[in-house]
């Protein structure tokens, strides 16, 4: 066989096609016989030409794994003592590698067995050798081989690891120095053991030295293994950079400004700093790099991009996402820098800077809207001042940032409704097709949280939506019927003189078929639903069924992102109709079904490229590896419109049961199956819209079984499974959304069901409440290169608000029993609200703090002492949210903290007299002082100094906004005037004008006009004809009003 073979291989070798494809066929009939295998390795040896020999180590790796157990001891050790010598006699670095290769796939079964106990050994010899070539090739094999044995290296750690620093700092070979890099990539994706990693920290400067060496000879390919070894330090939970991370950052930032250099080598380095801050941000803050960081990404905003250039790797584009991860972990180290690059750029000549400037403020607004809110009138000066820049792309950029302001920055942004909206308007008639698209978006984000102030714009909105929708291409009319949408969201009732022009139009789009217009079809669905809920039942539900027709024929077009916006507007129909909705079910309670068990479309792109097989094409003669080694994924993909659709329907599911409750019953238990599949979802988008939906599907469930026989046994089963979920959900979740809707359904079910039902999960609820406010659940786990700093805590709003509404649920629940687990609690909770800590997660405390003192009662004695002192200090804070809860929560501690509260009196009512003052701009905090002072008068009157206090206290009756505080600060008033008290019967005049101001209010309960009517007849009583001139003063209606509650006689 060797003579045929070598002929064979020469052949193979030729220019000729004819001649290789015959070769390829005999060489092929020839690799079934396991003598091929001592064939080839004679021709490995003795060839004389390097791509002969090369070709017969190809060869060799592909068949030795189906001949290895075939071959006789003495042959294998053949096979083995010539790869050695191969690897350390051959002359060509490519036959060399093959060689290699070929070792690799025989150590894998070798090794293990104990039949080749020479290897490392030789390894470790080659790798020390006087011969560039031997050391070389000694990594490579240590590269390749961490895949096939690398548990065998586990007892050599140490060693390989003092081998491989050696090598990389290798004064000699800069072929040895990148093979020590690839070495070090290799073991470092092998190593899983933190303290093993931990080690490789001090790699680094080595790393960088041999990555800076590879850029300046032009191989970034190997320069780039730098950034995937970053890559595998940082996402490691291990302490692992240290004082490095600066060296890293200065790396990358060097590359990533380096315009000379691969789009693709730069995207890498910007990657990095990605990760740093995403994975390892206070790291970024301790070494004082955000400000360095900042000043390279954010001229890179301004970088021009080749038209040919892939957008993913655009320079540009990866530091917008850099800015944009940094503003969301570091927002205070990073919004001063950016706002100061803004305020200088927008100035500049170049139309790039101009439009860098305004995109980075849109791109930080979602990270900063704390701190950009107080800065709103500069930055909206720069931003609509770029809206009517004479270049379309700084236009362009400007629409987006108001689109994100839109978004992120409200309440306060649309209280400047005057200046955005006509901007706006202007932008959706400019010339660029680009500009006109963005300011689309831009308005549908901003009328998206409008109410009646949309109002005056109404008429030349709508005018100028309905001509754009008529006579612009598909991508604006899609973007157009998004803010029609806003519109009429915000707008409700008044939009229904546009609903009728705007479902006429819709119809035409809802009939579309072609593939091209699949995205417009989608967004007329999605805006038929939004119609519908703004102008209601009454309206929309005779004139529904062909739009539902029209919804459900297009479930049968096979395109995800109509299916998804199907699913919505169903959603949106259900909740209009309610019990209407039930005709509907049969037909789209399946379709959600459908979606909800799609295959996800993951896509794997497996990496099966070794580097050898290139020679001269080499590819006919199929692996026998292929069939039995685990290849190595690179890459996983996900289809995220079936992602998106699977999200909608899971939502749809919830509402469909929400609203048509007794009548869903056919379709519970499927959908609770699957429900509980999407609670353990891959992607947290369903997990969310799963954990929403399982707590319509309980309230359904309670309505299904109601009335039953064994009907509490199923409810007991359905609130087993849902809270069983949510438990889980609240300390092995790890997306923080996710938990907090876990922890607020939670708090809604201890509320809503009897004590009895939620007691057995009382235990684990609170060991589960507890890891939430020690910040250790799986959604809190924080870097570990470094120790939090308490100055720089950010307020955790979407989780911690949720986490502090269960303490006050569980107070509902157990009442004064709750006295004993609040204790475990109670040190926890007020970890936040340390003076160092962000006003709103001090405010957090104290709102949670009133709330179970409300609910729990006595037991909040036990805690005066500890929480006044917070209390009164957030009195004076100059937050309106922290004064209004600080007063409440003062109220509530002197109504239920007993005798302890009493010494606090005097400085309670010496905080709380400011803000019953014209200084005080906030209604709902005066309202809340209010409630406070009525609430220590109704338990201690004694302790008031009444005469000094009702003037004021009066003064700002009537109450203008919280009226949750209605009913302690009238009933207050009123047990004064009903006993009579001499201190309230000297303010007659004022007390009839509240009275007055109360009975006609839409604001206030039947109960409370009621009291208030008592209060009023008592004084009737008392002053009978004297009270005349007063209520002759009054308005006719609030005069009338009052009437109707005096004594008849």
């Amino acid at each position: 066989m060797a003579q045929s073979l070598e002929l064979l291989l020469i052949q193979f070798l030729m220019p000729d096609n004819d001649a290789r494809r015959q070769a390829e066929e005999q060489i092929k009939r020839l690799a079934k016989d396991p003598q091929v295998i001592p064939a080839l390795v004679h021709h490995l040896r003795t060839a004389k030409t390097p791509n002969v020999r090369q070709l017969s180590a190809v060869l060799l790796r592909k068949k030795i794994t189906g001949h290895w157990a075939k071959l006789s001891p003495q042959m294998r050790q053949l096979v083995k003592s010539s790869l050695v010598e191969s690897i350390t006699v051959e002359h060509s670095p490519p036959v060399r590698r093959a060689s290699a290769n070929v070792v690799s796939i025989i150590a894998k079964y070798a090794v293990p067995a104990g039949e080749w106990p020479d290897l490392l050994p030789f390894l470790f010899q080659c790798s020390q050798s006087a011969q560039e070539d031997h050391r070389e090739v000694a990594l490579i094999l240590f590269s390749s081989l961490t895949e096939t044995i690398g548990n065998t290296f586990q007892p050599y750690f140490a060693d390989l690891q003092s081998l491989l620093l050696k090598c990389l700092q290798d004064e000699t070979s800069t072929r040895v120095r990148v093979a020590a890099l690839k070495a070090v990539g290799s073991f470092l994706e092998f190593t899983h053991d933190g303290a093993e990693v931990v080690k490789f920290r001090e790699f680094i400067p080595s790393i960088l030295n041999v990555s800076r060496q590879c850029l300046a000879n032009g191989e970034e390919d190997v320069a780039t293994i730098a950034f995937e070894i970053f890559d595998e330090l940082i996402e490691s939970p291990a302490p692992l950079l240290g004082e490095s991370v600066k060296s890293i950052v200065q790396f990358s930032l060097e590359v990533c400004s380096s315009q000379n250099l691969e789009s693709n080598t730069r995207h890498q380095a910007i990657q990095i700093i990605s990760w740093l801050a995403k994975y390892k941000s206070n790291s970024l803050k301790k070494h004082k790099l955000v400000i360095p960081i900042l000043q390279v990404m954010c001229p890179l905003l301004a970088e021009t991009t080749d038209g040919d250039e892939d957008d993913d790797l655009a320079a540009d584009r990866a530091a917008a996402e850099v800015i944009d991860t940094m503003a969301t972990n570091l927002p205070k180290h990073v919004f001063p820098p950016v706002f100061e690059f803004s305020s200088l750029s927008f100035q500049s000549l170049n139309p790039k800077y101009r439009e860098a400037s305004v995109t980075a403020l849109g791109v930080v607004s979602e990270g900063c809207f704390e701190l950009m809110k107080h800065k709103l009138e500069h930055i909206l000066h720069i931003v609509l001042g770029a809206l009517k820049d004479p270049e379309h792309m700084v236009r362009g950029a400007a629409s987006f940032a108001v689109g994100q302001f839109a978004e992120h920055l409200q309440p306060e942004i649309v209280a400047h409704y005057e200046s955005v909206l006509p901007c706006i308007l202007n932008a959706l008639d400019d010339a660029s097709d680009e500009v006109k698209e963005k300011s689309y978006y831009a308005l549908a984000a901003f009328c998206e949280n409008m109410g009646e102030e949309i109002l005056p714009y109404l008429d030349p909105l709508m005018g100028r939506l309905l001509g754009a929708l008529q006579n612009s291409p598909r991508n604006l009319q899609e973007t157009c019927m998004s803010a029609i949408g806003s519109v009429a969201a915000a707008a409700e009732q008044a939009f229904i003189p546009y609903a009728e022009r705007v479902l006429e139009l819709m119809k035409i789009f809802m009939v579309l078929t072609n593939d091209e217009d699949l995205c417009s079809r989608a967004r007329a669905t999605e805006l038929v639903g939004i119609v519908a809920m703004a102008v209601g039942r009454t309206r929309m539900e005779p004139i529904l069924p062909p739009f539902i027709e029209a919804a459900i024929s297009g479930f049968g077009l096979e395109f995800s992102e109509l299916r998804e916006y199907t699913h919505g507007f169903f959603s949106n129909v259900a909740e209009i109709l309610d019990e209407g909705f039930v005709q509907y079910l049969p037909h789209v309670v399946p379709l959600a079904f459908s979606s909800c068990n799609l295959d996800d479309g993951s896509a794997v792109d497996i990496d099966e490229s070794d580097g050898d097989d290139s020679v001269n094409g080499f590819g006919g003669v199929s692996s026998d590896e292929d069939a039995h080694d685990e290849r190595r994924i690179r890459n996983i993909s996900i289809r995220t419109g079936v992602l998106d659709e699977k999200a909608a329907a899971t939502q749809a599911i919830g509402l469909f049961a929400l609203h048509t409750k007794s009548s869903y019953a056919p379709y519970l238990e499927e959908s609770l199956r699957i429900l509980v599949r999407h609670s353990g979802y891959f992607h947290e988008d369903v997990r969310l819209q799963a954990a929403i939906s399982l707590k319509h599907i309980l309230t359904a469930a309670q309505e299904v079984f109601q009335g039953h026989n064994d009907g509490s046994l199923k409810v007991k089963e359905v609130l087993d499974t849902v809270m069983n979920i949510f438990m889980k959900t609240m300390t092995e979740d790890g997306d923080k959304e996710v938990v907090a809707q876990a922890c607020m359904n939670v708090a809604d079910i201890i509320k809503d069901c009897e004590y009895m039902l939620v007691e057995p999960y009382m235990p684990r609820l609170l060991e589960s409440t507890l890891v939430l406010l020690r910040e250790q659940s799986a959604c809190q786990q924080m870097e570990s290169d470094s120790e939090i700093d308490d100055d720089d805590a950010e307020h955790d709003e979407i989780l911690m608000d949720a986490v502090s509404d269960l303490l006050p649920a569980f107070a509902k629940s157990m009442g004064s029993n709750f006295g004993p687990n609040f204790s475990k609690l109670f040190e926890p909770l007020m970890k936040f609200a340390r003076a160092s800590r962000p006003p709103q997660d001090r405010t957090m405390v104290v709102a949670c703090l009133a709330e179970v003192a409300q609910e729990m009662g006595a037991p909040i004695a036990g805690y005066v002492d500890t929480v006044m002192p917070l209390v009164l200090k957030e009195m004076a804070s100059s937050e309106a949210t922290n004064r209004r809860n600080a007063a409440f929560c003062v109220g509530e501690l002197c109504k239920n903290g007993g005798e302890p509260t009493l010494k606090y009196y005097a400085d309670i009512l010496r905080v709380l007299y400011p803000l019953f003052g014209e200084s005080e701009p906030d209604d709902a905090v005066r309202d809340n002082a209010a409630g406070a002072v009525a609430r220590m008068i109704m338990v201690h009157p004694e302790a008031i100094p009444l005469n000094q206090v009702l003037p004021v206290f009066l003064k700002v009756l009537p109450l203008k906004e919280d009226h949750e505080e209605s009913l302690a600060v009238y009933t207050c008033v009123c047990n004064l005037v009903l006993a009579s008290n001499p201190q309230i019967l000297s303010l007659v005049p004022e007390l009839v004008n509240i009275c007055a101001h109360v009975v006609v209010s839409p604001a206030e309960t039947p109960e409370v006009k009621a009291q208030v009517g008592i209060a009023f007849s008592h004084l009737i009583s008392l002053y009978g004809h004297q009270m005349q001139p007063i209520l002759s003063n009054l308005p006719p209606a609030h005069a009338n009003a009052l009437a109707a509650f005096a004594p008849k006689n």
